[in-house]
């Protein structure tokens, strides 16, 4: 690919795709992580919530690559906010992971999962002013947040010393968030989209399947190079060698003018 590397606003650089490790059960996550390692990935997206930092930590602690050259991803429970709640939390999955640092650790969502829409603006505050602690500490080199709208993002921005990273949210054809990628913009926060395929639902669309023919890639190709295009960064996943060799395989470019008919297409997820 062209474009290798996004650059945080603090200098440091994130592989321009991930291999996202959601739903991926621990006892797969091994060789799931094995197989994209193996494939180039060099950016590795987790969570504590997901239940498979253990054997994602051993995947990358056996590959032979040295630490430095692989990029972790990893977030605070959606549940947990607070100060001491997250340095907890951390520590967990550092533990876990295995590795002394992270790379970069998020916020998992503004609100607990079973619990959307509530207010948590001071615990998410509370949350962030400890990552900002582990940032200085250097045991994180970028902090971010994920599923973060602007009304969440804004007061981090009023109330902390440091702007978010990255912002990782559901991106894809069909779901382009216009105004949240605006604003992320304007503020030098990197938007990374998870679901580009939008958990598998783009891959049936008869007009992407005549555009994929054009350009002589498949579906799932062209739903993750859009997230390029758009200037946000994918992270496409599977537990199939084949599909996980294909998702990096993004040496072409889509049109101007087919990036423009692509912006059009509703949402297909319902």
């Amino acid at each position: 690919m062209k474009k290798q590397t996004f650059t945080f606003h603090n200098g440091v650089t994130i592989p321009s795709i991930g291999f996202g490790t959601w739903q991926i059960p621990n006892r797969d996550a091994y060789d799931a992580v094995t197989m994209a390692l193996k494939n180039g990935y060099t950016h590795i997206d987790t969570a504590l919530a997901y239940r498979n930092e253990p054997n994602v930590g051993k995947a990358i602690h056996e590959f032979d690559l040295a630490r430095e050259e692989i990029f972790i991803t990893s977030k605070l429970p959606a549940q947990i906010k607070g100060y001491d709640e997250t340095l907890e939390a951390f520590n967990k999955t550092i533990t876990n992971l295995g590795v002394d640092y992270l790379d970069l650790y998020l916020i998992h969502a503004p609100w607990p999962w079973d619990e959307i829409g509530k207010d948590c603006t001071e615990g998410n505050v509370q949350s962030w002013k400890a990552m900002e602690k582990l940032y200085n500490e250097g045991k994180i080199k970028a902090i971010g947040v994920s599923n973060f709208e602007i009304k969440h993002l804004q007061p981090i921005l009023d109330q902390c010393d440091i702007v978010p990273m990255a912002n990782q949210i559901p991106f894809y054809i069909g779901k382009d968030q216009e105004e949240l990628l605006a604003f992320c913009k304007e503020h030098n926060i990197v938007l990374e989209a998870y679901s580009p395929l939008a958990t598998g639902q783009v891959l049936d669309m008869p007009e992407l399947k005549e555009m994929a023919e054009k350009y002589g890639v498949t579906v799932a190709q062209l739903a993750i190079r859009y997230c390029l295009e758009r200037d946000t960064l994918p992270l496409p996943k599977s537990s199939h060698e084949g599909r996980i060799k294909e998702n990096r395989d993004l040496d072409f470019e889509i049109s101007d003018e087919d990036v423009e008919t692509l912006r059009k297409i509703r949402d297909v997820r319902k």
